[in-house]
């Protein structure tokens, strides 16, 4: 079986893709897996760092269409045409049966360049309504769409939809809070509090954490503050103000490498919406209190209200967080009954296999039976 593979722009598109990847190594050992990234993109870097091992890694030129200046535009539609051709050879030579997609600039050249040639197209969707990207290569070339969640069908009118749910990482299916707990030197009698705002961070977060951190600690939190790699001196400079005993349980960190550990831990986490938060949060039971990004397309704010809906997260957008953050704190960790109701909410969201599954819609679209690898 030849399974190609494309993502690229940010992490929430690549790492599903490489979480896929590992399920096809795992299901289907004589799989050839190649993937193909946009030149000069983060992609590169993410992929040569993971545990999968892909038969080839390739790059094409790609470039954004929407949202930028005209003359942009047009150096992008340059690219694409010259990407397009170079995907063209690439499919040619390696006979693809099946390509994945997952977000990013160059599922533009590899789908029309697949179209072209006839292959199927499997694209997965992470968020409830897809980006612009992905919602275009969706309707116009894909065979199958893949789908964290089933309300994601309403944006593809007849299309075959699959409710996969989120290739989920190892370390966040393996992931408990007893180790937790004990990984992060927590002390088990507090309740935690986790602020976590993505791999760069979430300047607004980050800020109104300095102002009302000490509030929160005098109540008797603990607080896990994953900063993020931008505001991590901002952060670090707002730590330094706290007492001595305030620095016992307030924990400050650019990043966590197994950041399954802190979600395990916590009791209540804030953060942005991204994809992710729609299948780590419900698989380890986590209460949430989102912030949607407010600066791009609103698939944040679509996630977030379906997990408000479900009773598993509270909305608090990003212009009212000086004003609603801590009264929104102070809420929920002061009534257990609704904090275990909001548990119990994400927990029964739970949907663990969605790097199996996928692998799985991929096999069959690529006509190999899901239980014969090789068939």
């Amino acid at each position: 079986m030849r399974i190609m593979m494309s993502a690229g722009g940010t992490g929430g598109g690549v790492y599903p893709a490489l979480a896929v990847a590992g399920a096809l190594r795992k299901l289907y050992p004589d799989v050839t897996l190649t993937f193909v990234g946009a030149r000069g993109d983060m992609a590169r870097d993410l992929v040569h760092r993971s545990d999968v091992t892909f038969d080839g890694y390739y790059e094409v030129l790609a470039g954004p269409l929407h949202g930028i200046p005209r003359a942009r535009q047009v150096v992008s539609l340059f690219k694409i045409v010259i990407g397009v051709i170079h995907s063209l050879i690439l499919a040619i030579r390696l006979r693809p049966e099946a390509l994945f997609l997952t977000g990013g600039w160059v599922g533009f050249p590899m789908a029309a360049a697949c179209w072209l040639l006839r292959r199927p197209i499997v694209i997965y969707v992470p968020d409830i309504e897809p980006g612009l990207t992905l919602k275009i290569l969706g309707r116009r070339f894909a065979s199958t769409i893949a789908a964290t969640a089933a309300e994601t069908g309403t944006f593809y009118p007849g299309k075959t939809v699959v409710e996969t749910g989120y290739p989920l990482r190892d370390e966040i299916v393996q992931a408990s809070r007893e180790a937790g707990i004990k990984a992060l030197n927590l002390d088990p009698s507090r309740k935690t509090l986790l602020v976590f705002g993505g791999s760069k961070g979430s300047r607004s977060i980050n800020t109104v954490m300095g102002q009302i951190g000490p509030d929160l600690l005098a109540e008797g939190l603990q607080i896990v503050h994953i900063s993020g790699r931008l505001d991590f001196a901002q952060v670090e400079a707002q730590y330094t103000r706290l007492t001595d005993e305030q620095k016992k349980v307030y924990q400050v960190f650019a990043f966590i490498p197994d950041i399954g550990q802190a979600f395990a831990a916590a009791d209540l986490v804030i953060s942005r919406a991204g994809a992710a938060t729609l299948a780590e949060y419900p698989q380890l039971g986590l209460p949430a209190i989102l912030v949607p990004y407010p600066h791009t397309w609103r698939y944040q704010e679509v996630n977030a209200d379906f997990l408000v809906a479900q009773g598993g997260a509270v909305r608090v957008d990003d212009e009212r967080l000086a004003d609603d953050l801590l009264p929104a704190i102070r809420a929920l960790m002061g009534d257990p009954a609704r904090l275990d109701a909001m548990r119990s909410a994400m927990s029964a969201l739970r949907f663990p296999d969605g790097a199996a599954n996928i692998a799985r819609v991929l096999a069959q679209t690529a006509g190999h039976p899901a239980g014969n690898p090789d068939a």
